[in-house]
């Protein structure tokens, strides 16, 4: 059951992020999860899958409802997807007319019968293609069913992190947040700072300094989710999709153009993993000036 949603990962070739399968995978979950079924209107696809597509894919200049109908017609050829009508793939048209999609009758019927499954299946695509900070909240990724974790189901991963690599990046950065220099410790222990992927673990990022960078919580996640990123002379950016109205939240801005400053000794983040976190990750264009 696991491997054939498992085999979507063939489809991140070089570093390329393309979750638009597992976010229409995660959508059809949470529809059985909360229904007992999981089919998925075009119409619903066309709105709901398309905003989790510009929100928690790389940028694109393709538009919604194309970016949508990509995974709406080619999931069928991992075999876990059908269509209530034959139709071309990538047609945006046809589907409009009122096609519904779903999983694979055998495969829908296993899920329906075992909770715990499709609570597993789910964890798996999440952690799979997104980091903790994002992970963290499947419902944002689509899968919201409004039913409580199954215990016992965390997925099986076949590369380990290394709690030896995030010390030795906490350290390299003094625990202080490269991005804003927070610093907070309770009891001679750092708190409110980790250690962050630039290049994300699911996609190859190795456990070296040189892809790590101390953040703190909200820029972890921030860094994580697009808001922010690196130039190439490791200068923070911030994406002009971000918008705050409070002192508090328009502190962000002010991050935009502040430059790394690591300890003497410390290796900066490698220009290729900056790159692909700024190709894969950051969302949209940077704050001007």
């Amino acid at each position: 059951m696991l491997a054939a949603f498992s085999s979507l990962r063939q489809h991140q070739r070089k570093g390329q992020r393309s979750p638009h399968k597992p976010l229409l995978a995660l959508l059809a979950l949470g529809r059985l999860a909360a229904t007992g079924s999981s089919e998925v209107s075009w119409s619903l696809a066309e709105e709901k899958l398309a905003d989790l597509i510009a929100e928690f894919g790389p940028a694109s200049h393709t538009g919604r409802a194309q970016s949508a109908a990509y995974p709406f017609t080619r999931l069928r050829a991992d075999h876990i997807w059908v269509l209530d009508r034959d139709v071309d793939d990538d047609k945006v048209s046809p589907l409009r007319a009122g096609v519904t999609g779903r999983f694979e009758a055998t495969l829908e019927q296993r899920l329906a019968e075992d909770p715990a499954l499709v609570e597993t299946v789910a964890r798996t695509l999440v952690d799979s293609h997104f980091p903790p900070t994002v992970a963290g909240d499947r419902r944002h990724l689509g899968f919201d069913p409004e039913v409580p974790p199954v215990p016992g189901t965390a997925p099986v991963s076949a590369r380990k992190r290394s709690q030896v690599w995030r010390t030795a990046v906490l350290q390299a950065w003094d625990e202080q947040c490269a991005c804003c220099g927070f610093d907070g410790r309770s009891g001679g222990t750092a708190i409110g700072v980790a250690a962050a992927h630039v290049r994300w673990f699911a996609f190859d990022g190795p456990d070296e300094t040189d892809n790590g960078l101390a953040l703190r919580s909200l820029h972890h996640k921030l860094f994580d989710r697009g808001v922010l990123g690196l130039d190439d002379g490791l200068g923070v950016i911030v994406s002009q999709r971000f918008t705050a109205r409070t002192s508090s939240g328009k502190a962000v801005y002010a991050l935009h153009g502040r430059r790394l400053d690591p300890r003497p000794g410390t290796a900066p983040p490698a220009g290729e993993h900056v790159s692909w976190h700024r190709r894969q990750v950051f969302q949209g264009l940077p704050l001007a000036g």
